[in-house]
């Protein structure tokens, strides 16, 4: 089974999706300070009993329009990517470095459903 481990939501308004997830909610927001405008979301507290739910990330859409993407760990993204297309599905951002975490894609059900398929690699560059 592939877990869901990773949420971004994309915002229009990414200055005020910030403040608004900071105050209502609690989340600590940080600037990633990679290639990319990207801010870390800790939405939990890892190793805390009671504490569920996983972190993720909040970014400018890049279309205007607002979204969650959810990223599922895979053992391979060139082997989910083959999969993905066989069953129907395309990919719509291919295969890209995140350095020092791993690789990510993303792709599209059948259905439109957009989501992220990812894999961790240390020596990602």
């Amino acid at each position: 089974m592939n877990p869901v481990i990773h949420f971004e939501l994309h915002s229009p308004n990414l200055e005020k999706s910030l403040e608004f997830f900071r105050t209502v909610m609690g989340w600590e927001l940080n600037a990633w300070g990679g290639p990319h405008e990207y801010w870390l979301a800790k939405s939990h507290q890892p190793g805390s009993p009671g504490s569920p739910g996983i972190d993720g990330g909040m970014m400018r859409s890049p279309d205007a329009d607002s979204r969650t993407v959810n990223t599922i760990q895979v053992s391979s993204v060139d082997d989910y990517v083959a999969k993905i297309v066989a069953a129907g599905g395309e990919i719509v951002v291919p295969k890209m470095a995140i350095p020092g975490v791993g690789y990510v894609a993303y792709g599209k059900d059948p259905a439109g459903v957009l989501f992220g398929i990812m894999h961790p690699d240390s020596s990602a560059k």
